[in-house]
C-alpha cells in the first residue's frame, strides 16, 4: 500500500514544474525569515523550524486525516480550510517563540487570512490551527531549550585530545545545551551514541589529521577550486538550505497542502532530532578540532603526525567571503552539518521513495550559483568531504556524523507519519 502511495506522489515527475503557493509554503518562507532574523546558532534554530512545522503539519493532518498525527490533537472536519489552519498554526507558534517580530507577524497572517474566503470552512481550518499550535507549545514547555547567556557548564581542556575553542575565537558557543534539548522523535538524545573519535595514537587518528592537514589547509596545493567553493558553500544553515530545495520539489511533483505539510514536518523534526543527537556526542566526547590538533601535534604521542605551529584551515578570516569563516566554537566530534544533512536527505528519500532525483541547491555564500545534484545521497557525499576540505573537521566525525542522521531518519520512518489505513 505504501509503495502505491509513493507512485502516485512521484506520477508527475516528467511533467513540467508549476509553482503553486499555500500555506505551508508560504510560513515556511516566513518561518525562515523570522528564525534567522535574530541570527541565532544554526544548530538551535533547527529547533524551531521543527516546532512550526511539527505544529503545520497537525493541523492540516487533523483535516485530512490520512496520516498519523504528530501529537494527539482534535481531529477537524474535512471541509475545514487547510491553508488557514496551517498559516493559524504557524502564526501562533512564531509569535510565541518569537514576540519581538509580533508586528510583522500578524501582518502576514492577517495577509493569509485575508486570501481565504469567509465562511464555515475559514473558521474550522482556524480553530484547527489553534488547537495544534497549543499542543505544540504545551508539549515543547520546559524542553530544555536555555535562555542566551546561560553559563557554559564544563571546564575547557588543556590536555592532548581535549576540546577547547579555536582561535581567533575566544568563547564558547551561546547554545551548548542543543544536545539537552527533550528529542522530538528518539525519545533520548543519547540513542544514536557514536563510537567516539580516534584513539590519539592509532593510525586512523594519524590518516585523519594528516589528511585534514593537507586538504583543509588555508593554503593547500591539493584542495581544487571547486572543493574550496564547496567547503564554503556549504557554510550556512542547513534548513535555510534545504527549504529551498523542498520548496522546488513541491512544485515540480505538484504536491497539495497535506504532502507539504507532511515533508516539512518530517524533515525538520527530523533535522532537529539530528542536531540534538549530535549535540548531545559532541559535549560527551569534547574532542579537538584539527586547527588546535595540527598545531599541537608534539602533544598527541603518535609518530606519525607532526606538529606545526602555524597551520591554518580554509575556515579562517583572511578567506574572502561575508560572513567571515572560522573554526566553529564547539568540538569537532560528530559533525554538526553531517549529522543534519544526513537527517533531511534520508527523510528526503523516504518521503520520495527513491534516492535519484536531480535538484540544485542555492546558498547565501554563493548568490545565483546553485549546486546541482542529481541523487539526495550525492549532496550528503559532498558534505563528509567539504568538512574536510574547509580544515574544520576530522573525517571520523564527518562519516559518524552522517550516522547519527540516517539512525534518525530511519527511527522517524518506522515510528512516524505512517499512513492511516
Amino acid at each position: 500500500m505504501r509503495r502505491l502511495l509513493l507512485i502516485c506522489v512521484l506520477a508527475a515527475l516528467g511533467a513540467p514544474s508549476v509553482a503553486r503557493a499555500d500555506a505551508v509554503i508560504d510560513w515556511n518562507v516566513q518561518a525562515q525569515a523570522t528564525i534567522l532574523a535574530p541570527g541565532p546558532t544554526a544548530h538551535a534554530s533547527t529547533l524551531s523550524f521543527a516546532i512550526v512545522h511539527g505544529a503545520m503539519y497537525d493541523a492540516v493532518n487533523s483535516i485530512d486525516h490520512r496520516y498519523q498525527s504528530y501529537l494527539a490533537v482534535p481531529r477537524a472536519r474535512r471541509h475545514a480550510s487547510k491553508d488557514a489552519a496551517a498559516a493559524t498554526a504557524a502564526f501562533r507558534v512564531l509569535a510565541a517563540l518569537y514576540p519581538d517580530q509580533l508586528t510583522t507577524l500578524q501582518t502576514r497572517y492577517d495577509a493569509s487570512l485575508a486570501a481565504i474566503a469567509d465562511g464555515r470552512a475559514k473558521r474550522r481550518g482556524i480553530a484547527a490551527g489553534e488547537a495544534a499550535a497549543a499542543a505544540m507549545l504545551a508539549a515543547r514547555a520546559n524542553d530544555g531549550r536555555l535562555p542566551a547567556g546561560t553559563p557554559y557548564p564544563f571546564p575547557l581542556g588543556t590536555a592532548a585530545g581535549e576540546w577547547r575553542v579555536s582561535p581567533p575565537l575566544t568563547t564558547v558557543e551561546p547554545a551548548w545545551w542543543v544536545g539537552n534539548v527533550r528529542p522530538f522523535l528518539i525519545g533520548r538524545g543519547d540513542r544514536f551514541r557514536t563510537a567516539g573519535p580516534n584513539p590519539l595514537t592509532s593510525k586512523a587518528y594519524a590518516r585523519d589529521l594528516n589528511e585534514v592537514k593537507l586538504i583543509g589547509a588555508f593554503d593547500s596545493p591539493l584542495r581544487t577550486a571547486d572543493q574550496t567553493t564547496a567547503a564554503i558553500f556549504w557554510q550556512a544553515q542547513p534548513l535555510a538550505l534545504y527549504s529551498g530545495v523542498m520548496r522546488d520539489l513541491s512544485a515540480r511533483y505538484r504536491l497539495s497542502t497535506a504532502d507539504n505539510a507532511r515533508l516539512f514536518g518530517m524533515v525538520t523534526l527530523a533535522a532537529a532530532d539530528g542536531a540534538i543527537s549530535c549535540w548531545n556526542d559532541k559535549y560527551f566526547w569534547r574532542f579537538w578540532r584539527p586547527i588546535d590538533a595540527i598545531r599541537l601535534a608534539d602533544t598527541d604521542g603518535n609518530p606519525r603526525t607532526e606538529a606545526d605551529p602555524t597551520w591554518r584551515p580554509l575556515f579562517d578570516p583572511a578567506t574572502p567571503t561575508t560572513p567571515p569563516l572560522v573554526t566553529p566554537n564547539f568540538p569537532d566530534h560528530p559533525s554538526g552539518h553531517s549529522c543534519v544533512t544526513s537527517s533531511v536527505m534520508h527523510t528526503l528519500q523516504d518521503f520520495f521513495g527513491k534516492d535519484k532525483i536531480a535538484f540544485d541547491v542555492s546558498s547565501p555564500r554563493f548568490p545565483g550559483q546553485p549546486r546541482h545534484f542529481a541523487r539526495f545521497s550525492d549532496l550528503l557525499g559532498e558534505i563528509v568531504d567539504a568538512r574536510v576540505w574547509g580544515g574544520i573537521h576530522f573525517r571520523t566525525a564527518d562519516e559518524q556524523g552522517a550516522g547519527i542522521g540516517r539512525k534518525v531518519a530511519r527511527w522517524e520512518q518506522k515510528h512516524y507519519f505512517g499512513r492511516v489505513e
